[in-house]
């Protein structure tokens, strides 16, 4: 889609801090996190809304947030991850992971603007082996 955000993202023509990536799917660091490490997974094909697409891609889905978050949990110490799915602020599917330690910590009020140094300094602690 012409003017999704996140399909330029893709496409290269807007810069991220990538987390991981593969052929279908792509995860980078929010630049407007709820907490340090907040992390957007997103299939590359653009489709809306996710209960729209079919079962195997949602299943296909689902996991990739699963393993995703058991590499954020470890790396960045959390007690659990989050996981919001809502799709209003692009209309592009896309799955928050969001580490968190204690209960209200998802609220979106939380969100705070994050340099694009500090979010490469988190995304090599959670990529560090």
């Amino acid at each position: 889609m012409e003017d999704c955000i996140f399909c330029k993202i893709i496409k290269g023509e807007i810069p991220c801090v990538k987390i991981w990536e593969d052929e279908n799917y792509l995860a980078f660091l929010d630049v407007n996190p709820i907490n340090t490490g907040h992390t957007l997974l997103i299939p590359k094909q653009h489709d809306e809304y996710i209960f729209d697409i079919e079962d195997n891609k949602y299943c296909e889905l689902l996991l990739k947030a699963k393993n995703l978050a058991k590499i954020l949990k470890l790396k960045l110490q959390s007690k659990r991850i989050g996981m919001v799915v809502e799709g209003f602020g692009v209309s592009h599917i896309h799955i928050h992971l969001i580490p968190i330690n204690k209960m209200n910590e998802m609220d979106s009020k939380n969100k705070k603007s994050v340099e694009i140094e500090e979010l490469k300094k988190i995304a090599d602690k959670i990529l560090k082996k």
